[in-house]
């Protein structure tokens, strides 16, 4: 055992049996932006063995204010493979790989496998519900957050507890990003941190678990709060997030963006509704094929899908087009 972890292995609740486990784990992190890079550091610096990092994007300089991992030299650079470079160097025993690629429907699964423990750090709505269905079929633990502005949230689900669609089967429509709405970095960095406390807790086993349970941050109040979920029934049917390549001739496409947004859809023949006007594709008879609902995140399709689920309609599919 090294110096570097004698001020956690000195605690009862971590010990040389705990720090073993630490170093015999693998944790997949999808993100490695603003929530990603704090948990990125405080995994390495944990000794978690082996990291997975996804991440199909690019360093620009308006990361920088709350992604501390970067510097001005890794602007252009994919933000998995500076992430994983800087953590090689910070703790050389580390199994570091990256994965300059989306986390998708087609690769979830294959992903999801290969860890104990899976950390949404996207902060995505797509991201977090495909994570959230293949954390509920292959029985793993999902940490997910999100944060925007000077508030956010993090919790446990799945592995056991209730998957993230049974605590959020609904998403508010108003659209906001960092990009538009803004975000302070310390907020950021406080819900990062509380995700990666998340993950080592379930990874040494602590009791009692934090599976079920979200923890809340106001950082103007600077307030805590958060609830439990355990126990909540999962959804009857939950409509999927499909990759835009499954998406046959036959069905029939909604484009959600604008025109100003998207002048021109990937997919031929698509109609261009928004979330207000989507009930207008129920007829009588209504649509025999698949109706499948696209938009940048997949907010505005799970929006409309919940409108025309309302209506009767039960064979949609989601696509997020990035």
């Amino acid at each position: 055992m090294t110096d570097r972890y004698a001020r956690q292995t000195v605690l009862d609740e971590v010990g040389s049996a705990g720090q073993a486990r630490l170093a015999a784990a693998s944790v997949l992190v999808v993100g490695a932006g603003g929530l990603g890079c704090p948990v990125l550091q405080y995994l390495a610096g944990a000794g978690v063995g082996t990291l997975l990092i996804v991440d199909h994007d690019t360093v620009e300089e308006s990361n920088l204010h709350r992604q501390p991992l970067y510097g001005m030299a890794d602007i252009g650079k994919a933000k998995a493979e500076a992430a994983g470079a800087i953590l090689r160097r910070f703790n050389p025993d580390l199994a570091v790989e990256t994965i300059v690629e989306r986390l998708t429907p087609q690769n979830a699964s294959e992903l999801v496998a290969r860890a104990a423990v899976i950390v949404d750090a996207a902060d995505s709505f797509a991201v977090t519900y495909i994570l959230s269905d293949a954390c509920a079929a292959a029985a793993k633990p999902l940490v997910s957050a999100s944060a925007i502005g000077l508030t956010g949230y993090a919790g446990a689900f799945c592995g056991g507890g209730p998957s993230y669609r049974a605590v959020f089967p609904d998403v508010s429509i108003d659209g906001g990003t960092c990009a538009t709405v803004g975000v302070l970095g310390t907020a950021v960095a406080v819900l990062g941190a509380l995700q990666a406390h998340l993950a080592l807790h379930l990874l040494l086993k602590l009791e009692p678990t934090v599976l079920g349970r979200v923890v809340t941050f106001d950082a103007k109040k600077l307030a805590f709060g958060g609830f439990g979920f355990e126990g909540s029934p999962e959804p009857e049917a939950a409509v999927p997030f499909i990759a835009p390549s499954a998406v046959g001739p036959d069905d029939l496409v909604v484009d959600l963006r604008g025109l100003d947004e998207a002048p021109v859809s990937p997919f031929a023949g698509a109609r261009r509704l928004d979330v207000d006007h989507v009930e207008e594709i129920v007829t009588q008879p209504p649509p025999s094929q698949r109706i499948v609902l696209c938009c940048r995140s997949g907010q505005r399709s799970l929006m409309a899908a919940d409108r025309l689920r309302g209506r009767g309609l039960a064979n949609l599919a989601l696509v997020a087009l990035g």
